[in-house]
């Protein structure tokens, strides 16, 4: 019955009229894949000063870009590319030698043999268009295709800014670990801790799109790894497929 209402409301949430004319697919054409790999530049080079691959072609890309599904949102209007995540499911990451988280963490214990995984990395959204629209329509692909294809578990990394110090990143861990954990026989293991430093009396919220991450159901594998190149903390996340939220999904797409 679970499965049953998962379909339906995921095959809604792609078929109903949207106010934006956007569309979310998954592309092999070669300009839609260097438009992308340029929106990827722009986020993690340009806005957030990471040091990336393929930068002196004005492009994010790695190896892993050669085995995976690239996901794109494009604006039907101007053409362009306006959100982005790229796909390793099982056999794709078997090619690609290993699922990109297995570089910052170790995996072991949330990798359950007989289940089917799809990772989702480099996640980004041009800035006009993170008022919601955008993650929206790349969750309501996700949905439906986590849906389509039976598979168990969605997984990545996100990613906290460390330019402050690392106060959010140990802000966002102390919230964190206050009921969005996932249990203790699926934990992962940083490859580089964060150091940890004395936080401010002051909240400080988790950065917006992994708080939009934890209304969709999403738990935490374990502590952060440091991300040097990027100048980030990442989170490994972990979801069930039957714990998607679909109520606050169909809100960010609307």
């Amino acid at each position: 019955m679970q499965q049953a209402k998962l379909q339906v409301i995921a095959e809604d949430l792609l078929t109903e009229d949207q106010p934006s004319a956007l569309a979310a697919y998954i592309t092999q054409d070669p300009q839609d894949i260097r438009k992308a790999l340029e929106l990827r530049y722009r986020v993690f080079a340009q806005d957030m000063g990471a040091q990336v691959q393929g930068a002196d072609a004005g492009i994010d890309k790695d190896r892993f870009d050669d085995y995976c599904m690239h996901l794109v949102v494009k604006d039907l209007a101007s053409g362009q590319i306006v959100a982005y995540s790229r796909i390793l499911t099982n056999d794709l990451a078997a090619r690609a030698g290993g699922f990109y988280s297995a570089t910052e963490f170790d995996i072991s214990q949330v990798l359950k043999p007989g289940f089917s995984y799809m990772e989702i990395g480099r996640t980004c959204v041009d800035q006009e268009f993170r008022s919601g629209s955008g993650l929206g329509q790349l969750w309501g692909f996700i949905a439906d295709y986590m849906e389509r294809e039976k598979i168990d578990y969605l997984m990545g990394c996100c990613s906290i800014p460390t330019q402050d110090g690392y106060i959010q990143a140990n802000a966002s861990m102390d919230f964190l670990r206050d009921g969005y954990m996932t249990p203790e026989n699926m934990r992962v293991f940083p490859e580089v801790a964060v150091p940890v430093v004395e936080i401010p009396e002051e909240r400080i919220q988790p950065p917006s799109l992994l708080r939009a991450y934890l209304r969709l159901g999403v738990r935490i594998c374990g502590e952060l790894c440091l991300d040097e190149a990027f100048g980030v903390a990442d989170v490994m996340i972990l979801l069930r497929r039957q714990d998607l939220n679909l109520r606050y999904l169909k809100r960010i797409m609307r």
